[in-house]
């Protein structure tokens, strides 16, 4: 499954972000080189950059959640990570969001955001073929 995490901030925070999950040696093969965002219709650069990782079905979702919760964790300031799925579901986490959480909650938030990554796509609603 090809996972995308677009950093709001600098691109040296993505850099950041890319080095913390590097330093997992379960998420170290997923994570591919560093993307450079597109610049938003109208801006003048891209103001956060992608950080790609391939993960197999079923396998490391939570790592990769509570590896985010824990870098943000870290933050100071305002920062999001959104992390889009192939299908263009997107979860988007907030230091703010994780800020003074207790670990019992981190760890919960933890496991939600990687069944929000779990889930399958959502098929679009109409009526039924016979």
């Amino acid at each position: 499954m090809h996972i995308a995490l677009e950093v709001g901030g600098t691109s040296e925070d993505a850099y950041e972000l890319r080095q913390w999950l590097r330093g997992d040696p379960e998420l170290r093969p997923a994570v591919v080189p560093l993307v450079p965002a597109s610049p938003a219709p109208g801006s003048m650069g891209a103001f956060g950059s992608v950080i790609e990782l391939l993960l197999q079905p079923g396998g490391l979702t939570v790592t990769l959640a509570a590896g985010v919760v824990a870098w943000l964790q870290t933050r100071r300031g305002s920062q999001t990570v959104t992390i889009t799925k192939p299908d263009g579901t997107q979860v988007v986490v907030t230091s703010q969001g994780v800020r003074g959480l207790t670990p019992e909650s981190s760890g919960e938030l933890a496991l939600e955001v990687a069944r929000a990554l779990e889930e399958p796509a959502r098929q679009p609603s109409g009526p039924e073929n016979p």
